[in-house]
């Protein structure tokens, strides 16, 4: 039992060792690579500050550093948000994108957008966050209310995919029809991207995303007895339905917050806690939680390192990129859950 206990220790310290070495690998080649080349010397310089001006420091502090940045914590919070949505429907491809909450969070956003830019209003980063929550409840209350009446997880999970793709569809018309120029180029945004992102942006999403996950963190206990049943987490003294709406809440604003400022990025909330899962060997939300904020953090910095400097100049979306990457990994889990069940 020691010897058992001992080797889990060590595997939880080389895989997140191992994601640390990872992350500032990943950093660095985003930081260095792209259509302009900064040298090491460069970077440095403008780290430390002896650098503020020129063409290497614009492109650095004011682009990409930015959306390394909104990578980092918009990446770690689809991953934390999909293994909310997992424990909650107990299901292991719930997902934002999946269900369709990232979809309605872009509907609503897209509708705000419009309405206040055709009126030559500027929408603030609150105000894009309060949009995509709000859209994001509204399409968890039409899954709560289709799981009231559907029993089978499979068939929850088809309705969130139409539900998905009636929001996309509605927003990609509200988005082709628009008339002003800078609506137009949302069409981009709703397709998934991380260009554009300022200091101002990454402030208030590292903000509430860290809030969100910090408050996320300090319930791995309830969430640990509820992985094990509504009936186990009762008599060990948890507060299931209030438990249920903190998972509702929680899992809806990460997931809004990366719509708000991103678009909708597919897959990442769905495969990360898995391949977590599969790494760590436990189930334990302690050690998960961190562990795919951590994940997720990766594999979206190595998606968005991909979508920007694979045809570059010429950006692609990152969510073709992670549906790449990401989609044969559900596949595989899922061929390997129907196989372990015969």
């Amino acid at each position: 039992m020691k010897e058992r206990m001992e080797r889990k220790v060590f595997i939880w310290i080389l895989f997140f060792a191992g994601c640390l070495c990872a992350l500032v690998a990943l950093i660095f080649w985003n930081v260095t690579s792209g259509s302009m080349s900064v040298s090491g010397k460069e970077i440095l310089g403008i780290l430390t500050g002896q650098v503020k001006e020129g063409a290497a420091y614009q492109i650095l502090w004011n682009i990409r550093l930015p959306r390394i940045c909104a990578a980092f914590f918009l990446g770690g919070a689809l991953a934390v948000s999909g293994f909310l949505l997992q424990t909650f429907f107990s299901n292991p491809i719930a997902g934002p994108y999946v269900l369709g909450i990232s979809s309605g969070a872009k509907l609503v956003v897209a509708i705000t957008m419009i309405l206040f830019l055709s009126k030559g209003f500027r929408v603030s980063s609150f105000g894009m966050m309060a949009a995509a929550f709000l859209g994001s409840i509204i399409a968890m209350a039409f899954i709560l209310l289709v799981s009231l009446r559907v029993q089978k997880m499979s068939l929850l999970i088809v309705c969130g995919i139409m539900i998905g793709y009636i929001c996309s569809a509605v927003t990609e018309l509200l988005v082709t029809f628009a008339d002003d120029s800078n609506i137009v180029n949302l069409h981009h945004w709703s397709m998934g991207s991380l260009s554009g992102m300022s200091w101002d942006k990454v402030k208030f999403m590292t903000f509430m995303v860290l809030l969100t996950c910090i408050v996320t963190f300090f319930l791995s206990k309830p969430i640990g007895a509820y992985q094990l049943g509504e009936a186990y987490a009762r008599n060990m003294g948890v507060n299931v339905r209030l438990l249920r709406i903190l998972l509702i809440l929680l899992s809806s604003l990460l997931s809004a917050c990366v719509t708000a400022f991103a678009g909708p990025i597919s897959f990442v909330g769905i495969a990360v806690p898995h391949l977590v899962k599969l790494m760590v060997r436990t189930a334990k939300p302690i050690l998960l939680i961190p562990g795919c904020f951590l994940c997720g953090a990766i594999v979206t910095l190595l998606c968005d390192g991909i979508a920007r400097t694979l045809f570059a100049p010429t950006e692609v979306s990152i969510s073709s990129v992670t549906a790449v990457l990401l989609a044969p990994v559900v596949i595989l889990m899922m061929i390997r859950k129907g196989a372990a069940k015969r």
